[in-house]
């Protein structure tokens, strides 16, 4: 059975949301949203653009996206794979979604807001790591913020020990890469040389 309907999906869910679930919702950064932020080294960022969804995962040390003022947020664009499939999205459909994670809490918080790339060499100069300033910042306008309830978490055992998974266990780039074009790209030496290039192309 598809649930086709809004009636359908409620009559389904038909108890309310506690109030706790309501009352966590705010249209800026509180100073304990804040604290979670300046806490968090990994964030996801949803986009949306005429081809459809992105979301992107974002790390870096914590605190790296900036709490300017209670209504902005500023995220560094640092190195990745030059796709740029994020800020394509949002100079077509300034819509944008964060969720930070902080490694070992239950807590998540959410934030819901529009989003402009910006090129000011100063914004970016004062984001400067290692002698290296992003490209771009993604400067956020925040609509609603809110944490998340920790049952994802625990259920997942995200942070536990036991969680960890050995990755040899698991296909590699490389091995992906080199399945997917015949061996014409990746391949073990793709991995081999991963670490290097990616020491050397972190910020």
């Amino acid at each position: 059975m598809i649930v086709a309907s809004l009636a359908e999906l409620e009559t389904i869910y038909a108890a309310p949301p506690a109030r706790a679930s309501v009352a966590k919702v705010t249209a800026a950064i509180t100073p304990d949203y804040a604290a979670l932020i300046a806490a968090s080294p990994f964030a996801v960022l949803a986009t949306s653009g005429p081809e459809g969804l992105d979301c992107s995962p974002r790390g870096d040390r914590p605190g790296f996206v900036r709490v300017a003022d209670p209504r902005t947020l500023i995220l560094p664009d640092r190195r990745g794979n030059n796709r740029i499939d994020s800020l394509r999205n949002i100079v077509r459909d300034p819509r944008v979604a964060l969720l930070f994670l902080i490694p070992g809490s239950g807590t998540t918080l959410r934030v819901n807001g529009t989003a402009v790339i910006s090129a000011d060499p100063d914004l970016l100069d004062s984001f400067r790591v290692d002698e290296h300033a992003p490209r771009t910042a993604v400067v956020i306008t925040v609509e609603a913020a809110y944490f998340q309830c920790a049952r994802a978490i625990i259920r997942a055992k995200l942070w536990a020990a036991e969680s960890r998974v050995d990755s040899s266990s698991l296909p590699s780039p490389g091995a992906i890469l080199a399945a997917l074009t015949a061996g014409d790209v990746g391949g073990q030496a793709y991995d081999a040389d991963w670490p290097a290039r990616a020491a050397e192309t972190l910020w």
